[in-house]
């Protein structure tokens, strides 16, 4: 069942280590392919309209106490979140780079050439796509092992210390993100919900899929 993985699989075109700055051709190409995927999937919740993801409700919740802008807010979120890989022991990687840079980038592709759907139910499809296809990304590129992005990072490095299942853990951050966010004045749409409640599973379905069909 995909929802006991603990562990990220291992394939042939696996990095054996994340710091390789020399990986394979094919090992490069599963790393931005899920990084596509998974920016894709961000953009399309953000062109859905139902609701920010969890991390940008906590950003938006801070901001509003602080009155420091939610860009700024942010990236100093992100740095705390890197801050405690050392004390997780986790690894960055090309990965790490390549997931700010792709997922940006991809973002603004969806926003530019997307539309926002007109029909309510569209849009709550749009937002159920978009959570399918950030796990299915996420599988990917975390099991291309060059590194992964901060919150990515944050998960499995809490995984490895407690043991719990990787749906278990991701579902645990995102609803505390959330619940944060939202008990600071962060606004919560129900494309938030989907996203704090289903990422969780949706990571362990691509982590299952990739590692059961792609060799």
């Amino acid at each position: 069942m995909f929802l006991t993985i603990k562990k990220i699989p291992k394939k042939s075109w696996s990095s054996k280590n994340p710091f390789n700055l020399r990986p394979k051709l094919i090992t490069i190409f599963f790393l931005v392919f899920g990084l596509t995927l998974f920016g894709a999937g961000e953009g399309l919740l953000i062109v859905s309209f139902t609701g920010a993801s969890p991390w940008s409700v906590l950003a938006q919740g801070i901001s509003l106490n602080t009155d420091i802008s939610v860009g700024l807010v942010t990236f100093m979120v992100s740095v705390s979140v890197l801050f405690l890989w050392i004390f997780l022991k986790q690894k960055p990687g090309l990965g790490t780079l390549f997931n700010i840079l792709i997922i940006a980038t991809m973002i603004d592709v969806c926003i530019i050439f997307v539309p926002t759907p007109e029909i309510y139910f569209n849009k709550l499809l749009l937002a159920i796509a978009s959570v399918l296809l950030v796990g299915l990304g996420t599988g990917f590129y975390l099991i291309a092992n060059l590194g992964p992005g901060p919150r990515d990072g944050l998960m499995t490095g809490l995984q490895r210390k407690t043991n719990f299942p990787i749906a278990s853990v991701r579902a645990f951050l995102e609803i505390s993100v959330v619940s944060i966010g939202w008990y600071l004045g962060g606004t919560v749409g129900i494309g938030t919900l989907l996203f704090a409640f289903g990422i969780g599973p949706a990571v362990a379905l691509g982590l299952y899929l990739v590692g059961k069909f792609f060799n």
